[in-house]
């Protein structure tokens, strides 16, 4: 809770710096607060019913929200896209938490089934994205299960994101390979890419504070010139570098390593806290390359994940079978 009291205040720090609109990131941070403490409360009273019914309400979510419902541009991971796709990575890793903490195998085939139908929701949605950051939360679900220790996965998660982080940026400064470069950049699109570049050339504006946060918008003619106006860089860590400098990053980068070593240190199943962090990452894979975190029940919905599988049952821990 005070890294995010931290996230909180620095966002109030840079905006009265730079007369910046914080209201986003006071939102996002107050929702992931929100969803971890209603996680942690309803997975110490139902491991099993809370995940499975948080899985099926985020496909609820996903699938009949106007707002998160896919368009024509549903194959990548910006915007609404993103939030969709991010939506589905969670509800994966609810289902699968879910079956690990059930008791018996015909309850946990079932919720597995439940995991596999809701990757296959992004196929039928449009959402390739989605699609495949549920088919890889699934599997590293079933592969957790012969992880004998946590920490090695963990370590591999972190740098797994670290690796989708890098090379977003890698592609917006231009350092990587002249044929891999192009074909990531036509991968996400000229526009998508051309917004990256903006959002790096104006965090060295001001490495330390940032230009404010919520005025990416107002400073980027790429941005302003879009239609409809785009208001985002739809990368997360380069959005907090424009706008929140590189203390901005490192506190977007220390709530991510905070979420991971509270799954470690949880006394869950190894199983469990691992497809937790599976899903995590896939969340911060596609923020890292869309505005999925723009979206409030995304980011209440990695706090309730992470609330989930880190809560205590009062039954014991008989209940992880």
């Amino acid at each position: 809770m005070i890294l995010l009291g931290g996230c909180a205040a620095w966002s109030l720090i840079t905006a009265a710096a730079h007369d910046g609109r914080p209201e986003g990131v006071l939102l996002a941070v107050l929702a992931v607060a929100a969803g971890w403490a209603a996680g942690r409360v309803s997975g110490a009273l139902f491991p099993v019913a809370a995940p499975c019914a948080g899985a099926v309400g985020a496909v609820g979510l996903a699938v009949l929200s106007p707002g998160l419902s896919p368009g024509p541009t549903a194959a990548g991971p910006a915007g609404h896209a993103g939030a969709t796709a991010a939506l589905l990575a969670l509800a994966t890793g609810a289902a699968c938490c879910a079956a690990w903490a059930a008791r018996g195998p015909a309850a946990r085939l079932a919720l597995r089934l439940l995991a596999a139908g809701i990757a296959l929701t992004g196929a039928a949605l449009g959402s390739v994205t989605g699609c495949a950051a549920g088919a890889a939360v699934l599997l590293c679900s079933l592969a957790a299960g012969a992880m004998p220790h946590r920490g090695l996965g963990m370590a591999g998660l972190a740098l797994a994101a670290a690796l989708a982080a890098g090379t977003v940026w890698a592609l917006a400064a231009g350092a990587l390979p002249h044929g891999l470069g192009e074909a990531l950049a036509g991968r996400f699109g000229p526009h998508r890419v051309e917004l990256w570049r903006e959002a790096l050339r104006l965090s060295g504006r001001d490495g330390g504070l940032g230009v404010g946060p919520g005025r990416f918008g107002e400073l980027s003619g790429t941005a302003a010139g879009a239609v409809p106006p785009d208001g985002t860089p739809h990368s997360a860590p380069l959005q907090q570098a424009a706008e929140q400098g590189v203390v901005g990053v490192l506190l977007l980068a220390a709530a991510y390593g905070w979420a991971l070593h509270a799954l470690w240190r949880a006394p869950r199943s190894t199983p469990l806290v691992l497809t937790a962090g599976a899903a995590l990452t896939a969340l911060a894979a596609i923020a890292s390359a869309g505005n999925a975190l723009s979206f409030a029940p995304v980011t209440a919905g990695a706090g309730l994940l992470a609330g989930w599988a880190t809560a205590r049952p009062w039954a014991g821990e008989g209940v992880e079978g």
